[in-house]
């Protein structure tokens, strides 16, 4: 099967932002089943979305944040701090994107986000 244009520009998209390691080795972990996923999100997620001209990448990063701490995915939320780093959001920055989560989502969801963004921020060494 050849690799779809709307794929491969996912795929440079994804990797620019989250990094070609963490993407390498997804796409490298996926069976025939997991693929059909990877193969999704690659293409619609980060080759359809993400690639449109209408909005920036720090843009849609900081939108994420919000959305990602709104649902309660702290994994997912972890990714997307690290995407928002490589995107020029800065820490002051994501922590007022989570505080103004938080009002709006709620202590719990906030609370999580919070600790979820402490950690990849500590792990990426931008918090002292």
């Amino acid at each position: 099967m050849s690799e779809s244009e709307l794929f491969n520009k996912g795929l440079a998209i994804r990797r620019e932002v989250l990094g070609a390691e963490y993407v390498d080795g997804s796409l490298a972990k996926a069976d025939d089943f997991m693929m059909a996923f990877q193969r999704i999100t690659t293409e619609v997620c980060w080759g359809y979305a993400w690639g449109r001209p209408g909005i920036d990448r720090r843009t849609r990063s900081i939108v994420n944040l919000a959305m990602l701490t709104a649902l309660s995915k702290p994994s997912e939320l972890k990714l997307h701090v690290k995407g928002a780093l490589n995107n020029g959001v800065t820490v002051e920055e994501i922590q007022e994107i989570l505080l103004q989560a938080t009002v709006y989502c709620g202590i719990p969801a906030g609370l999580e986000a919070f600790k979820a963004a402490h950690e990849v921020l500590k792990a990426e060494g931008v918090l002292k």
